[in-house]
């Protein structure tokens, strides 16, 4: 191009560059040889991802250019939060209401897994809060290795709407409890020990 006394070069506003024009182009892509268009794809999630994983599906990015290949399509995972389950790796945690007499001499609990409902078995004396590890009922890792464990968190659960004989026997039994002293409420009569001292 001239430009007064000046001489400047650039690239071909009508080719860009490419050398040649096309005299008749397309009417829908306008001589770009690709259109831009939306379409729905079904994704196959693999068993055991977790928020921030990516699955690649090939060929379905951007068109090529000029007839190049096509890019991929990138589909990020993000993993909604679940009722029962708590997910830290490839470990569950789950928490299970027990009652106050499975606590005291103990039973059985259907605790529910990816894999169906299991028996777990609840030793007498069992206190709020202790856990209780599944082996290998949490999730397969995505890319191989040891399948993670459950573990549930049993957690007592008072009674509530209880009838006026309900309560009648929950004092008698109360007071038989206090009978026993620290042989049967070791951490109850220690706390109250360690709260007489400070005083």
């Amino acid at each position: 191009m001239q430009q007064g006394f000046f001489s400047v070069q650039q690239t071909c506003p009508r080719c860009h560059g490419k050398g040649k024009t096309i005299k008749d182009p397309c009417g829908s892509c306008q001589g770009k040889g690709r259109m831009e268009e939306t379409k729905t794809l079904s994704v196959k999630i693999p068993a055991g991802v977790d928020t921030g994983d990516r699955v690649r599906l090939g060929g379905e990015g951007e068109a090529g250019v000029d007839g190049g290949p096509a890019g991929d399509l990138y589909v990020q995972v993000s993993v909604r939060n679940h009722e029962i389950f708590e997910r830290d790796g490839k470990h569950l945690y789950c928490e299970v209401p027990i009652s106050f007499a499975d606590a005291s001499i103990g039973g059985e609990l259907e605790v529910p897994t990816l894999d169906g409902r299991v028996l777990l078995k609840i030793p007498h004396e069992t206190q709020t809060g202790k856990v209780f590890r599944l082996r290998g009922k949490g999730v397969a890792p995505v890319r191989g290795g040891s399948t993670g464990d459950l573990l549930c968190k049993v957690v007592l659960e008072t009674p509530v709407n209880l009838s006026k004989q309900q309560k009648v026997l929950l004092k008698e039994f109360q007071a038989s409890i206090d009978e026993g002293g620290n042989r049967q409420s070791p951490k109850k009569n220690s706390w109250f020990d360690n709260v007489k001292s400070f005083f």
